[in-house]
């Protein structure tokens, strides 16, 4: 038999051992033990359920037209505890100067795809939107170097598209700085865009063309109807007993003969294949003994720290209404929020009737310091600006801040040639494998794409 130990029990981990799980169903003599630090499965998918309302510290959905989760889900018979967006306003808004502005009808993540509704939105001022304009007739880049999200944005669409809606949209999804942000790590598509197109407007004209422009992507994600706890719960219902051991955090790793040695606390665990799909600062810890370049290119992958703050308000304290399913907040207007959205509307079930719930985002690469805050001044920081924005003045009946330290990897430029520098040295020892977030996609179906390739390697069919 086969066994495969594997570190980390996040969605990385756990599609790695229901993988191996499914290669024993068709025969593979393979033994599958996952290892999991803390006294729960889900890495940073937390969910508590009290007095009606659904919170989740953690991610609240998944996308599916990246199809691996969805897959999963589909294999092991869940797909029908699975939930859409609620019907309703699903575009996004963005604060300027104290407003809630609508992001422009089909303004797809970071160009427009129709100038009309461009040029009656006050989100941009008439200089920014002629610049945008421009790349229209602007000429492709045609060289293979990597640059920053922020400096593709100021070159096809200007500086106006950036601030306004690029870096917070782009900043939100992994709480960074687009001026680090690699492009062809974080968003690949608008650099074939470009080749191929040349415009970018026009590429995500074409591309949309049949399509709803408004909100068209809320439509692609999905949740679980318990909340994401729920999910990892249903697939860890699908491992074999004794398969999981929590409360296993894994200190040493070595080479033994042809196999490996881990060591857990008192417990010792031989095995013929290693999966490493904690994060990778923790994987750099543990492959230092056997190769200290191979634990430095780990470390250096960089890691924020966040915060979400939950608030479940009564629906009449909100005055103004809840504008589209939520709000982000441009650096420029020097703001704690990061952003807001509404769980309440995103997804049924997640409040009691007659109640909202809001989840208000902090910290990231920009503001690192409030996640440090204490909770009374963080809250009151939050609660003052939510006052000015929605006009709720009420006292939450519901409150919870949950901090995420080292919790996002950040994808600087260069990040994909050092993925696969830390690809190469690791094929140097047999039996060793990565999975997680740190190293090709950061979404929930990125890691289950992981963490299935890694089985893959590990007991090749």
């Amino acid at each position: 038999m086969t066994r495969v130990a594997i570190v980390g029990g996040g969605m990385a981990g756990l599609a790695a051992a229901l993988a191996l799980v499914e290669r024993r169903a068709q025969g593979a003599d393979v033994e599958p033990v996952l290892l999991e630090a803390a006294d729960r499965l889900g890495g940073t998918i937390r969910t508590e359920q009290t007095g009606g309302f659904t919170i989740e510290s953690g991610p609240d959905a998944f996308i599916t037209d990246k199809p691996w989760a969805l897959a999963l889900c589909r294999r092991v018979g869940i797909e029908d505890r699975l939930i859409g967006t609620q019907p309703g306003e699903r575009r996004t808004y963005v604060v300027r100067r104290g407003r809630l502005l609508p992001v422009p009808e089909g303004f797809l993540l970071l160009a427009p795809t129709s100038l009309t509704p461009l040029a009656l939105s006050p989100l941009f001022s008439w200089s920014g939107k002629l610049r945008m304009a421009l790349d229209l007739v602007l000429p492709r880049r045609n060289d293979d170097a990597d640059e920053s999200v922020s400096a593709f944005i100021r070159r096809r669409l200007g500086r106006e598209a950036y601030d306004r809606v690029g870096e917070p949209l782009v900043g939100g999804i992994y709480t960074g700085d687009a001026e680090k942000l690699s492009l062809v790590a974080t968003m690949p598509r608008f650099r074939e865009l470009e080749r191929k197109h040349r415009s970018i407007i026009l590429a995500l004209r074409a591309a949309a063309r049949g399509a709803p422009a408004a909100g068209a992507r809320y439509s692609l994600f999905v949740s679980h109807r318990d909340g994401m706890a729920g999910l990892v719960a249903d697939l860890a219902q699908r491992l074999p007993e004794g398969a999981v051991r929590l409360r296993s955090p894994v200190e040493s790793l070595a080479r033994d003969g042809t196999r490996w040695r881990l060591r857990a606390g008192d417990a010792t665990l031989d095995a013929d294949a290693v999966i490493l799909a904690a994060p990778a600062w923790a994987a750099a810890r543990l492959v230092d003994p056997l190769d200290r370049t191979l634990a430095r290119a780990l470390e250096g992958i960089e890691y924020v720290s966040s915060a979400t703050l939950t608030l479940g308000y009564r629906t009449a304290d909100l005055p103004a209404g809840l504008p589209g399913f939520g709000f982000v907040v441009p650096r420029v207007e020097r703001r704690v929020l990061l952003a807001c959205t509404y769980a309440s509307r995103k997804f049924a079930g997640r409040a009691p009737a007659g109640h909202d719930l809001l989840r208000v985002f902090v910290g990231g690469a920009h503001n690192p310091g409030a996640v440090d805050l204490d909770d009374e001044t963080l809250v009151s920081r939050v609660r003052d600006e939510l006052r000015g924005l929605l006009g709720v003045a009420a006292t939450p009946v519901l409150l919870r801040v949950d901090r995420h330290r080292r919790a996002m990897p950040q994808y600087t430029v260069g990040h994909l040639a050092r993925v696969a520098a830390i690809e190469a040295r690791v094929a140097a020892l047999p039996g060793l494998h990565l999975a997680g977030a740190a190293y090709r996609g950061v979404g929930i179906p990125d890691c289950v794409r992981s963490g299935e390739a890694a089985a893959s390697a590990a007991v090749p069919a």
